[in-house]
Formats: C-alpha cells, structure tokens, sequence
C-alpha cells in the first residue's frame, strides 16, 4: 500500500515539475510583474502574493494566496487584521527570512536599526511553466554601514491543488568575516493565519515534522520537513517547508511555535538543544559565501506524510 501511495504521489511531483503539456487556453502560467514598491505574481491571472521590498525593514511576501483561493498568512501588521487576530510580534510579516545576530547585530527584529535594503532586481521572469525574481540585497547596521550582502532567488509553481514557493538565498561576507550567531530568532520563516494556530481563541489547526512530532513537541527538533495545517475559512489548507539536503546542518531544526510562527532555523543549537552558548554560530570569512535553499508548498487539505515525503525527495534530487 505505501509502495503505491509513493508512487501516485511521486507521479504528482512530476506533473508539477514538467507542469501541464496540453490545454493552453486552460492555463495562463505564472506572470511576475513589477509594480510600484512590490513585484506581484500571478497564478492563471489570479494574485498568488506579492514581494514587498521598498520602504521596509527587510523584503517580505504578503499576502500569500493558498490553494483554497484565501490568504493563509497573519494579515497585521502589514494590514489591519483579522477580527480576533492577535497583534503580537509585530516583525512577523508573511512570508520572510532574516536573522537575530548577525555580528552581533538584530536583524529579526524592527525599529532597532539593522535593515535589509533591496538594491536590484535581476531577473524578474513570468513563464508558462514557472516565474522568477531574483534579486540582490544588503544588510546595513543603524547607521548604513555594510555588514554583509545576499543573492535571491525565488521560483514560484502550481498544478493543481499544490503551489510552491522555492526560496533560495546566498548569504555574502562581502564586508569582513559574517559570524551567523547561535540564537533561536531566526531565520526561513511564515507566520501562519489565525485559525491554523495550535492555540488561541479561534485557532483549530496542528504541526507535524517529517520524524512524526507533532504541535508544541516540534519546537526546537531537527526534521527534513514540517507542516503547519488548519482550516482557513473553514477549509483545510496544509503548509509545508522543506529543508535542502545541501544546506548547512541539514535536517534543520526548527522553530516552529503554536502561535503561529513556523521557521527553519540552523543556528540556535544553544536555546534548542541547551548546549554552550555559541554552538550553532556558523562562520564565514570575508569573500566567501553560504547557501540555503527551502521549498514552501501550499495545498489542500490536511497532510498525508507520505505525499509529502514524495514532494521533498523531488525537491531534494532536483537539478538545480
């Protein structure tokens, strides 16, 4: 029986790598277009979510539309909210990444100085098959000063119920050594809607690793793969994130909270596994870089481990 169900779903993961090969008026592709101080991307001609770059601590993606046709992030503090959506960490917007020390300075926070500020686009790409931004950014303490500088790229795909969201970051020590500090707040992160939390007055939704821990348990565990599940608008959705067999210190631990905040983080060794403060620094010296590379995958329904297993084994044996 799982023999098959991977098979169906291996057959699945091809279907939404090659995309569709027929039916052309049935599928529009995937259109990515600037506009103004955010780069909108389109499914079939409808929003699938928006990089917002200009004007801000750091890029982020709001919203982001899921398989049900509804946002499936936390709304404030980027827009008013939901009712009954709680208003707390206010640097939690969509769909981002960043780290708490880096050279001893907080980029996870806001309104502490440290910002990343966009320099360019240098590709933006709408295609049949898939769209691309890729873009170059740099990391500046409260004073402008250059602490180090990153290489984007984001790949953006559908077929069916699934939407995918590659992200893929260079991280460059291109002003002195970069020291990545051992700190829990950090890094690949999505604050999830309401109602997916595993708690608070409204929240109906679940966690679950690849290594079968689930909820509040997952905080601070390594696994190749998470997913954060609930309903929106009374529709199941299920959000997974996949970590990249070729980043550093893979499985990645996460640090996944039942509020709301889903985030792969290889740094935080110390608060995770309470060992000395500074195991989990990852150093880097001047000139060189570091890599990582995630896959957000949006669908229907609740999860089903072996379907997801097949999705991350596609991801992970892909050629770049």
């Amino acid at each position: 029986m799982r023999t098959k169900v991977l098979r169906a779903a291996a057959m699945l993961v091809a279907l939404i790598v090659r995309s569709t090969e027929g039916a052309e008026g049935a599928a529009m592709g995937v259109s990515v277009k600037e506009s103004g101080d955010t780069v909108r991307v389109e499914f079939d001609g409808q929003l699938f979510t928006e990089y917002r770059f200009d004007k801000v601590d750091r890029p982020f993606f709001f919203p982001v539309i899921g398989p049900t046709g509804e946002n499936v992030t936390r709304s404030w503090p980027v827009t008013e909210g939901d009712e009954n959506e709680q208003k707390d960490h206010p640097h939690h917007r969509g769909l981002w990444y960043t780290h708490g020390d880096v050279n001893g300075l907080d980029f996870w926070s806001e309104g502490k100085g440290p910002k990343i500020v966009h320099q360019k686009f240098t590709k933006l790409e709408s295609g049949r098959e898939s769209g691309t931004i890729e873009s170059e950014n740099r990391w500046v303490d409260k004073d402008g000063k250059l602490v180090c500088s990153d290489r984007r790229r984001h790949v953006f795909r559908q077929c069916g119920d699934v939407r995918m969201l590659d992200f893929e970051i260079v991280l460059i020590a291109s002003h002195g050594r970069l020291v990545l500090g051992d700190t829990k707040e950090g890094s690949m992160a999505i604050r999830v809607r309401e109602t997916m939390r595993v708690t608070g007055p409204i929240a109906k939704g679940h966690i679950l690793n690849s290594e079968g821990v689930k909820d509040g348990d997952a905080w601070g565990r390594r696994a190749k793969w998470c997913v954060y599940y609930g309903p929106v608008k009374n529709q199941p959705v299920s959000i997974a994130v996949f970590d990249h067999p070729s980043n550093p210190r893979h499985p990645t631990w996460w640090h996944v909270r039942d509020y709301g905040l889903f985030g792969a983080n290889p740094y935080g060794i110390a608060h995770f596994e309470k060992k000395p403060r500074g195991s989990g620094n990852l150093e880097i010296e001047e000139g060189k870089s570091v890599t990582f590379r995630y896959r957000f995958v949006f669908l229907k329904g609740e999860p089903q481990a072996d379907r997801l297993e097949a999705l991350f084994q596609s991801f992970a044996t892909a050629r770049e």
